[in-house]
């Protein structure tokens, strides 16, 4: 998501010899700061597109993926793609050409309303995935893989449908999101940004930091009682009364019954959790930076340099190559189909 004043590559200086726009700014393309800015985030775009295709890929090849949770997450890569793909390039393009717009009106208005949907699309395809994890960790007796199927499919079509919402807004007059001087920007009516951030952001963020609780004291009460249904035996034998008497005790000693399937399913569930976890904190460092400046600074009327709003918004941005690589770094069937899919073209 994009918003006005966040060029990383414009420095703000005056003088006689300097090269300047309208507004005393200037971009001085080659030099080293520059340069390295622009190689690392073109290999940060090239990679998200790169790593969120080949899970598609995979997804699509190996059978067994057609079903839950896998359709989660190739709602999430799609996103995450479209990201890379659709936004991030343009977004850069708009750095280096100090933030000012120089690609029309209509393609302004293209652009920001993929913008807000790709990344809305991507934060609610990581809460529908710890929802799914949730349900399957606390509830799974009556989590079903049809009843899953089901549930997955309207947290896919609903994720896809508020994200439309609130990115095709501007274009039926909520707010304006092209205006003079060749800025591009998305819409900067009050109204508009309370909802758009409150439904991209704050209320995701809430569904999963609660889920997350949820699964920690879910996994608390399981050790829990995994302790209390044990046996301490203390046991005493005796031999017949006129038969030297021979007596054993055990003592601090535990047995309990637990089957290889309930283990499995612990191991499993442990793992779970962790992905989970993983991803949620790491999509909450990547985009609450972004959020809470975008809320805070409208309504202090106060202002943070521009570099640092650049870095907010691009570590947003990092987001969607983080994603793919948290789920198949906990995913031993996704690393195994990846290794086919390479060796199969060589």
């Amino acid at each position: 998501m994009t918003y006005p004043n966040t060029s990383i590559l414009k420095a703000n200086f005056s003088g006689p010899f300097d090269g300047h726009d309208s507004g005393g700014n200037i971009y001085r393309p080659f030099s080293v700061f520059s340069v390295l800015t622009l190689t690392l985030l073109a290999m940060l775009v090239v990679a998200t597109f790169v790593w969120n295709l080949l899970v598609l890929v995979t997804i699509l090849r190996v059978r067994t993926f057609h079903r839950v949770p896998h359709n989660l997450v190739a709602s999430m890569a799609i996103s995450d793609v479209m990201v890379a793909a659709l936004v991030m390039p343009l977004s850069l393009v708009h750095e280096l050409n100090g933030r000012l717009w120089k690609l029309g009106r209509v393609l302004c208005h293209v652009w920001i309303s993929f913008d807000v949907l790709c990344c809305t699309a991507s934060i609610w395809n990581v809460t529908a995935i710890a929802l799914d994890r949730y349900w399957s960790i606390t509830r799974h007796l009556e989590y079903t893989l049809k009843t899953r199927k089901k549930i997955s499919n309207v947290m896919i079509a609903l994720t896809w449908l508020l994200s439309s919402i609130i990115s095709l807004s501007p274009l039926f007059g909520w707010g304006e999101t092209y205006t003079e001087g060749m800025k591009c920007q998305v819409s900067q009516d009050p109204s508009y940004t309370i909802f758009s951030t409150f439904g991209a952001f704050y209320l995701p963020l809430c569904v999963v930091l609660f889920v997350y609780w949820k699964i920690y004291k879910a996994a608390k009460f399981r050790i829990g009682s995994r302790k209390t249904n044990t046996i301490t035996p203390m046991a005493e034998v005796k031999d017949e009364a006129h038969q030297p008497q021979m007596v054993f005790t055990v003592r601090h000693a535990t047995v309990t019954f637990q089957t290889d399937v309930d283990t499995w399913r612990e191991q499993k569930e442990k793992k779970a959790a962790l992905m989970v976890g993983i991803l949620i904190s790491v999509f909450v460092l990547c985009w609450i930076p972004f959020f809470i400046t975008e809320l805070i600074v409208p309504l202090c009327s106060c202002d943070i340099p521009p570099i640092w709003k650049s870095i907010f918004l691009w570590l947003g941005y990092s987001n969607s190559f983080f994603n793919p690589l948290i789920y198949t770094a906990f995913n031993k069937n996704y690393n195994n189909a990846l290794k086919n899919l390479f060796s199969r073209q060589r």
